[in-house]
């Protein structure tokens, strides 16, 4: 298969077989993904500053 043949049905498979998302649909996604991202870093920050308080009174210890 040469390039030419692999960009057109590159081509022809993006403009007729792919179902592109509507406006709406993709805002919605988009929220989601925000939540989604937000309660993540939430949790990766909770994890940290207990970690960090273990690690504080550990030190403390000694």
């Amino acid at each position: 298969m040469s390039f030419v043949e692999n960009i057109k049905e590159s081509y022809n498979e993006l403009v007729h077989k792919v179902s592109w998302p509507s406006r709406n649909e993709l805002a919605q996604s988009a929220v989601i993904v925000l939540i989604a991202s937000i309660i993540l870093a939430l949790i990766v920050w909770l994890m940290d500053s207990c970690f960090e308080s273990i690690m504080k009174f550990i030190y403390g210890l000694f």
